[in-house]
This record gives structure tokens, sequence and C-alpha cells, in this order.
């Protein structure tokens, strides 16, 4: 993953994303960015399915969005995910989603690392150092 670009996800708004009025539910935001996240997992080599087999869940600890332009019905969206802060147990993501080049919203999202039951973990040793040399690649290209 090349450090100077956040991590990019396709996505298409349809009927289920929205209301009576075409325009996407408010909630359907968050979906669309966790399946971002959940890809931009991937990109690392690490699923969620397999992650949750070995104890390692990532949960959403707080929420901050804005919400700038509706996206309506057949929009193609596209969805951002770049690491803002990592620490032993946790990261700050900032994501957006995007028309073309209209910014609908921006959030910023902390993510804890826990086990199975809840407990606070580390992330795995292998991923943040992954996670680690592609925010140092983007610090270095500022």
């Amino acid at each position: 993953m090349p450090g100077n670009m956040p991590f990019r996800w396709p996505l298409r708004v349809y009927i289920e994303d929205t209301d009576a009025g075409g325009i996407v539910f408010y909630a359907n935001y968050l979906r669309f960015m966790e399946r971002a996240r959940s890809e931009w997992l991937r990109g690392f080599g690490y699923d969620q399915e397999t992650l949750r087999q070995s104890d390692i869940l990532f949960v959403v600890t707080e929420v901050n969005i804005r919400y700038r332009q509706p996206a309506r019905l057949d929009d193609e969206l596209m969805a951002t995910v770049s690491i803002q802060r990592l620490r032993k147990a946790s990261m700050i993501i900032s994501q957006q989603l995007l028309r073309g080049s209209d910014v609908l919203t921006d959030a910023q999202v902390t993510i804890a690392c826990t086990d199975t039951a809840g407990k606070p973990r580390s992330i795995p040793p292998q991923l943040f150092d992954a996670v680690n040399a592609t925010l140092a690649a983007a610090n270095t290209e500022e």
C-alpha cells in the first residue's frame, strides 16, 4: 500500500441504502466506512473472520462525523481510509466518502483492539508493523 495515498474503496448506493426520497440514510454512511476499513485490513492480509477466530476484534469506540452533502440512489462513491494515529491497542482513522471530487462526509473513527470477551489487547505485531510503516511513509512524504 502506498504511504502517500489513503486507501480507497469504491461503493455504489443501492435502494436499501436510501430513505423514501432516494437519499442515503445517515447511519448507512457508517456502513460504507466500515466496509472500507474491512477491505483496508484485508489489504494487510487480515480479514475479520480470521481475526475473530484468533480472538481479535477491532471495535469502534468513537466516531466524529460531518455530513456535508447527501449521497443519492445509484451514486458511485469512493470511501477512503487513512491512519492518523497508531497506538499499541488502538488507532485513529480519518475517513471520507467522496462522489467524484465532492466530499460528502468526513469522519474520525477511533478503533480499539480487543479480545472476543471485550478486553483490550495489543494489535497483532505484524499488523502493527505494517500499519506503522504505512503511517511513517505517509509522514515522510508530506
